[in-house]
């Protein structure tokens, strides 16, 4: 989230680290299956050559319900709120880092094209400090088939702190950092497409609505703009998040480079599957990003009131992915 040039006071760095991550762990709750489904559509082998029809998501989430019980589709769950604050932490500091960098010296704003720059800066940050090991167990945890309604099929990773020690002491440590560059890639491009969507669509709606006068915008135009934004990111590089989701799940040689995992798991997807198996997943991460982006906002924005009531912090601007 980014604060609008002006002569408000700014909210404190606390106060935007709880409701940043308060609002992402109510988003993970909300909206984690939804996730659970996009990695089972993403792993799963269908296409021309595998001579299977690609599954669809409601049909996904059906299956998964049905043979491994509902609880199943909050696979990874764990992984993903253990992460969650120092990522809010993450991109918050560095993107407000990168934008007074980027921020014109005379005038202390910040142009469009720099806010698009501090928003990729940010999501490489968050993707090498903390995205990809988190979505590495995150995505060894989703893709395990088994049922939590037995208690006699045991899962290879019993919950994120196992899966952790049990990746590190099989594969290294080097192994929660696989994909790191497509994850960094992925991360980059949501955060550019999001915060440069979100800031421009904010002006115009205060554009629209001149009796506003600077006041701070309904919390239903926040979460409509968040919806807007939010699904920009998905559409710009599903293929990378794709790719990136079998490369973290795959294991290959210690010997083999990034560029050659990442060259034959893209080679085989289009041989075996097709040009769609790109896309596999795309409906719901997008019903995930999206409406998550709206989720994010509209806590944020009360937690944020909650926490500075009575401080006398005036209302800013704000955006987030």
């Amino acid at each position: 989230m980014s604060r609008s040039s002006g002569s408000k006071e700014p909210v404190g760095f606390g106060t935007h680290i709880t409701a940043g991550g308060i609002a992402g762990a109510m988003e993970a709750l909300c909206c984690q299956p939804l996730d659970t489904i996009k990695v089972r559509m993403q792993l799963s082998r269908s296409g021309r050559a595998a001579g299977t029809k690609p599954r669809g998501f409601l049909a996904t989430g059906a299956m998964i319900v049905k043979r491994e019980t509902p609880l199943a589709l909050y696979k990874g769950l764990g992984a993903v709120l253990s992460g969650i604050v120092p990522k809010m932490a993450t991109r918050f500091a560095s993107f407000e880092a990168y934008k007074e960098w980027l921020a014109d010296e005379k005038t202390g704003k910040t142009s469009v094209g720099n806010i698009f720059l501090a928003g990729l800066g940010a999501g490489t940050t968050e993707a090498v400090v903390v995205v990809t090991p988190m979505e590495v167990v995150k995505i060894r945890l989703q893709a395990q088939m088994h049922s939590l309604a037995d208690p006699l099929e045991t899962p290879r990773y019993r919950n994120a702190g196992h899966a952790v020690y049990t990746i590190v002491r099989e594969e290294g440590i080097s192994a929660l950092y696989r994909g790191v560059t497509l994850t960094a890639v992925r991360q980059a491009t949501n955060q550019g497409a999001n915060f440069t969507a979100y800031q421009e669509i904010k002006k115009l709606a205060h554009r629209l609505q001149p009796e506003l006068d600077g006041l701070e915008l309904p919390s239903y135009q926040h979460m409509g703009i968040g919806l807007i934004s939010g699904a920009m990111g998905p559409f710009s590089n599903a293929p990378i998040d794709t790719i990136k989701t079998r490369l973290q799940k795959s294991s290959f040689p210690p010997s083999t480079s990034a560029l050659s995992r990442i060259s034959s798991i893209a080679t085989e997807m289009w041989r075996v599957e097709g040009v769609s198996s790109f896309y596999k997943g795309i409906t719901p991460r997008v019903l995930r990003v999206a409406p998550g982006q709206a989720i994010v906002f509209a806590v944020y924005e009360r937690v944020r009131g909650w926490i500075e009531r009575g401080r006398g912090v005036s209302e800013g601007e704000w955006s987030s992915e």
